[in-house]
């Protein structure tokens, strides 16, 4: 199965209906299989009293709630209609992470082939229960999470009739330093949970995201926007255009690279074999009947004939006829 790659705008709209369309563009002409987008009410997602997380603040440069951030970043159901439409016009899965249960009902209605469920919603347990009863797919984030909080969440998805359920390994933290990545806990969901699993990417650059699909992630999602420069709260740990254009490249490359478990000679190096291994030659003029030992034989290429892996096999034979030096030896 080739890897599921998600262009994760999130809210790099900034709350234009004009902006993600463009970012709609931008993630299919890079050969992303998905753009996501985020779909809320601010009101019903967080309160008045609400702070900004540290990189929120941090990245928008502005000391304002949650509530008053969120508000600049929302787009309308209509809009969201024109967006999937747009999508399917531009031949790339529509996909949006709801974040409250007015917006799971919507969102129900598009036709989206899968929910994706992003950290911050794990512990909600009336929200999970709305996600699972809709019978569809889910794939989840798993940022700030205990490994006991993955498996309740992904027991009351089950419980409530959820469809296949997939995991990814996340660090919610934008951007994600390296050394935070503890990218080897995505191989400990796959263990414990028997599922495909993924990697949400929050670093920098495309490194993390190449290695997670070399250690076997199925999914994987990146941030990505116009300019990193835009206001906001994500941009500055977001790709940009060609940069995600690359990393789906790169992405590409290594699932190529990976190949198959079995151990075998690829069809483009059997022409090389003669060319790089060696066979028994003669390592001087030998006449026949003369008895082949070690000063009269060797090995060297090509390797076309007797293999030096039957290098005893020849010593103490007699020359069958006349051999010049370096004429491969024949029995």
């Amino acid at each position: 199965m080739s890897v599921y790659i998600i262009a994760e705008a999130g809210v790099n709209h900034n709350g234009s209906l004009e902006i993600a369309k463009k970012l709609v563009d931008k993630a299919a002409e890079a050969g992303a299989d998905c753009i996501k987008f985020q779909t809320f009410k601010a009101e019903n997602l967080v309160s008045k009293y609400c702070a900004q997380a540290k990189y929120q603040n941090e990245n928008t440069g502005k000391i304002q709630s949650q509530l008053q951030m969120l508000k600049e970043l929302e787009l309308s159901f209509n809009d969201f209609e024109e967006i999937k439409n747009y999508c399917d016009y531009r031949k790339i899965d529509f996909l949006s992470t709801p974040f409250d249960i007015p917006s799971i009902a919507f969102l129900n209605t598009l036709g989206m082939k899968f929910w994706k469920i992003p950290s911050g919603e794990i512990n909600d347990l009336p929200y999970l229960m709305e996600i699972a009863k809709t019978g569809k797919p889910v794939v989840m984030s798993t940022g700030m999470c205990t490994l006991e909080e993955v498996e309740t969440a992904v027991k009351i998805l089950r419980q409530n009739g959820s469809g296949e359920i997939s995991l990814l390994h996340c660090t919610t933290n934008y951007p994600t330093p390296y050394e935070n990545v503890n990218l080897n806990a995505m191989i400990t969901l796959r263990e414990r949970f028997n599922c495909t699993v993924g990697y949400s990417d929050h670093t920098k650059g495309f490194e993390v995201s190449v290695a997670a699909v070399a250690m076997g992630a199925q999914i994987i999602e990146k941030h990505f926007t116009l300019d990193k420069n835009m206001s906001g709260p994500d941009h500055k740990a977001s790709l940009e255009p060609d940069e995600l254009k690359n990393t789906v490249s790169y992405i590409r490359n290594t699932e190529k690279a990976l190949g198959c478990f079995e151990k075998k000679p690829d069809i483009s190096e059997l022409s090389n074999i003669s060319a790089a291994r060696k066979s028994i030659v003669a390592k001087r003029d030998i006449k026949r009947g003369e008895i082949l030992t070690e000063n009269n034989i060797t090995a060297k290429r090509p390797g076309n004939g007797i293999s030096p892996m039957k290098w005893f096999e020849v010593l103490g034979t007699a020359a069958v006829r006349d051999f010049k030096e370096d004429e491969l030896i024949e029995l």
